[in-house]
């Protein structure tokens, strides 16, 4: 029997999205944005208030990384998160993380976490406080790559996160073939 709990969206798993941008500075910045997704082949959907620091670099530099936080990286992903660059100038070397320019971007790409996509703002919507981003790069640490340099989950260990029990858990564990095992039952 299912239970009928209050409105929310319930979408497993949230990826750990670690969003970097500069400021007019130059000063590297992060934060862990657990509401995005894939919109089209080359874009992504994060939702971010207008109010962050991420958010209004993004509007200065029109640009940004999307980097997966991973197992090894939890600690100073949920860091990122609590921890507001609007008041701590200096996140990126108290979460222990070290960075370089992104090859296509004005934005800093996270040398710990192995898979960053680089993205030039689309557009932001005021109402729903979603960015869209075109990923105009995507580069990924050969330790999380297969054989073929393809990303390999068992390697890379991304973390998600629990929106109702607010944990963070981690992936990698293949059970199924897409687009294959379903064809059992055609």
């Amino acid at each position: 029997m299912k239970k009928n709990l209050k409105p929310h969206a319930y979408i497993y798993p949230l990826p750990v999205l670690i969003i970097g941008t500069y400021d007019e500075n130059g000063t590297p910045n992060a934060m862990n944005a657990a509401w995005g997704t894939v919109s089209d082949e080359t874009q992504v959907s994060i939702c971010i208030s207008a109010t962050h620091k991420t958010m209004k670099n993004i509007f200065k530099t029109k640009n940004f990384t999307v980097s997966i936080a991973d197992e090894k990286n939890v600690v100073s992903a949920d860091y990122v998160g609590i921890v507001s660059g609007n008041k701590e100038k200096d996140k990126i070397k108290k979460a222990g993380w070290t960075y370089q320019k992104g090859e296509f971007t004005n934005a800093p790409v996270f040398n710990e976490l192995p898979l960053c996509m680089e993205c030039e703002l689309v557009s932001y919507d005021n109402d729903s406080e979603i960015c869209i981003g075109k990923v105009v790069n995507v580069c990924a640490d050969e330790s999380i790559l297969d054989c073929k340099g393809k990303i390999d989950l068992t390697k890379f260990k991304p973390i998600c996160y629990d929106c109702g029990g607010h944990g963070y858990y981690v992936l990698g564990e293949m059970i199924g073939k897409a687009f294959k095992d379903g064809l059992k039952l055609k």
